[in-house]
């Protein structure tokens, strides 16, 4: 979300730096906390250099076909500075959509970033 610099009242957006350290850091706890995560990516306007303000954040989570659920409306993305979506796929999910190819496909295979594992 906007912040406010310490030496006006204008509302500054985070840098993509700023989003991507702490997406990061979420990544690894969110992992670590959900059991059968086994990786987390984020695309769109972050992973190709073309955020800007009022960017949001998409990451993917994709979890061992056997892991439990990982609770991602209990997922506290209020950590992260900026709006966030999740796309959570199972493996098996996952590399069926990259089997049948199209958009996030494409997405997927050439435009995502991944903070943990990845393809």
């Amino acid at each position: 979300m906007p912040v406010t610099s310490s030496r006006s009242s204008i509302k500054r957006w985070p840098s993509a730096e700023q989003v991507l350290g702490a997406a990061t850091v979420w990544a690894k706890e969110f992992a670590a906390a959900n059991d059968g995560v086994v990786a987390v990516g984020y695309f769109g306007s972050y992973a190709v250099g073309e955020a800007g303000v009022g960017s949001d954040l998409d990451l993917i989570v994709i979890r061992r076909d056997d892991a439990p659920v990982p609770d991602l409306l209990g997922a506290d993305v209020a950590a992260l500075p900026v709006p966030t979506d999740i796309l959570h796929y199972t493996e098996g999910e996952f590399s069926a959509m990259l089997e049948r190819g199209g958009k996030m496909a494409r997405v997927a295979r050439h435009e995502t970033a991944w903070l943990i594992g990845g393809i």
